[in-house]
């Protein structure tokens, strides 16, 4: 078994915090990874209006997204 890559990783960690967002009618699509390891993701559906998205983000996103590639240094939602 090949270690996955970074993307690999990064999507594994979103797909393990999507059912949560997509039970709520939310969703989260990745969309870059900087150069200094800030990852870029935009909010969709109900989680772009949602009064607590950003604690979604640190709490649950950030939180799967570092289990699984850890030298990611931030996120960022846009």
């Amino acid at each position: 078994m090949s270690e996955l890559n970074l993307f690999e990783r990064i999507n594994k960690g979103l797909d393990e915090i999507r059912p949560f967002l997509n039970e709520d009618g939310g969703d989260v699509t990745f969309i870059k990874v900087t150069s200094d390891f800030e990852l870029v993701v935009r909010l969709e559906g109900a989680c772009r209006t949602c009064e607590v998205n950003q604690m979604t983000l640190t709490n649950g996103i950030e939180e799967s997204i570092k289990k699984h590639a850890p030298e990611i240094k931030k996120i960022k939602s846009i």
